[in-house]
Parts: C-alpha cells; sequence; structure tokens
C-alpha cells in the first residue's frame, strides 16, 4: 500500500512510513508514541520497520545519495574488504540484519552532534527527530544511552525532557558523570541555576573517585567518553566559581 507523497520532496513513500527515505523529511508529525496499549503484533512490526527505515535514510543521505547495489556506486571487493565510504563508515560493514537499536542510535546521535560541531543546523535538525525516535527504540537505555538521549533533547530545545531523561539516569547510579553533566546543562537550559548547582556541585564532588570506575563509558575505548570527562569537571566548577545562586 501507498503512503502520502513526502511533503518536502514529493517523493512516494510506503504505508506505515515515518520518515521519507529521499530526504528525510517527518511524513506523520503527529504520529502517537507507541504505548503498551497498542496491539502487540502492529507494535512490533512498526518498530522493526523503523528501525531499519532510519539506518536506510542515513546511509543514503550520508553519502552521495547512493546506496550499496545502485548503478554505478562502488561495490565491496571480495573477502568483505570495505566499499565506498560514508560518515557512517565503509557501506559494506553495515549489515542492516544485524545492527541493532542501540547500535543505530549511536550512530544517528554521532551524525547529529558532528553536524552540530560542524556548524550545520539545517542537517543536525534533519537528523535530531530519527536520532531521538532511534534511542525509543532501544528496550532498556543505559546510563550511557541517556546521556545521549538527554544532549539530543537539549539541542532540540527541550530541557524538561532533556533533565527527566538525565535524572532517571541518576536515580540508578547518582554519581553517574555524564548524566550529572547532563542534568546540569538542561536545568540551565531551563533557567534552573539551583539545580544546576546542585548537579555540577555533585559532579565536582565525586569526581575523583567516580572517575576511576570501570565503567565503558568512563573508558577510553570504543564507545568510551574518556577524553570529556575532564572537560565536564572543567564546566563544572567554572559554573560553580561564577557565582550563580
Amino acid at each position: 500500500m501507498r503512503g502520502p507523497p513526502c511533503p518536502a520532496c514529493d517523493a512516494p513513500s510506503e504505508a506505515g512510513d515515518r520518515f521519507c527515505i529521499q530526504c528525510g523529511e517527518a511524513l506523520q508529525a503527529k504520529r502517537a508514541p507507541f504505548s503498551a496499549s497498542n496491539n502487540r503484533v502492529v507494535v512490533a512490526a512498526a518498530v522493526l520497520f523503523g528501525l531499519v527505515l532510519v539506518v536506510v535514510v542515513v546511509l543514503r543521505v550520508g553519502g552521495d545519495g547512493s546506496t550499496p547495489g545502485d548503478e554505478g556506486s562502488p561495490s565491496a571487493p571480495a573477502g568483505g574488504a570495505p566499499g565506498s565510504a560514508t560518515p557512517l563508515g565503509p557501506t559494506s560493514r553495515v549489515d542492516l540484519g544485524s545492527m541493532t537499536p542501540r547500535q543505530a542510535a549511536n550512530r544517528l546521535f554521532t551524525r547529529v552532534m558532528t553536524a552540530v560541531e560542524a556548524g550545520n543546523q539545517l542537517e543536525a535538525a534533519q537528523f535530531l527527530p530519527m536520532a531521538i525516535a532511534a534511542y525509543d527504540l532501544i528496550p532498556a537505555l543505559s546510563l550511557d544511552d541517556r546521556f545521549h538521549l538527554s544532549l539530543l533533547h537539549a539541542q532540540g530545545g527541550d530541557g524538561t525532557a532533556a533533565l527527566r531523561v538525565a535524572e532517571a539516569g541518576l536515580a540508578v547510579r547518582p554519581t553517574h558523570l555524564l548524566c550529572l553533566a547532563a542534568a546540569a546543562e538542561a536545568a540551565i537550559l531551563l533557567d534552573d541555576e539551583a539545580k544546576a548547582r546542585a548537579h555540577y556541585q555533585t559532579l565536582v564532588d565525586v569526581y575523583e573517585e567516580e572517575s576511576r570506575a570501570e565503567l565503558v563509558e568512563y573508558g577510553t575505548g570504543e564507545g568510551g567518553h574518556a577524553p570529556l570527562l575532564p572537560v565536564l569537571r572543567g564546566e563544572a566548577a567554572e559554573y560553580l566559581a561564577s557565582g550563580r545562586q
């Protein structure tokens, strides 16, 4: 069954599509979030389709508009060697069938934050709703997931959601440095200086011991934020020294 054409580029869509596979525009902006009361079969099918669609959109828009197998696009050499490169890595190494919800969400998070750092607000805004939706597909958010999702909400200007997500992580581990920083930033966005100060003070107080915890997100390997931790401590100390109440 066909869905409505894309309102931005008029590309055709399939029934149930959430985003245009050509330009990434939202097709159903007012779609209600999934809830436990939905029909389980419909929900499972929609979640699986949404995840695959998110990754397809990133791959198509991320490179030169082509996908592996398109006429004229490089194919992967025999033996599993990389094919054409995209911002997500070699296309030959992106396996939609084996990608988990967390992997897709992390790739989209990186896409959004890379665009922000490059000053490309248009691209960041284009991929932001897809990134948030991708984290919604993860069955159980880790503390690092909550850090990422809080930053995405903050990037979208939703301080309330950003603070809620970060503080949910702190309910699990009150000393988590990344969630403390995200919660403080969300509080600043909401002009709640008292709460921002409280979270930043906790971050400074527990930093030395907490930074030695053997958490993946504190490490230097894949998924680790080791270089970011001292930066966050510096920002916290600077805010506390500013004398704002």
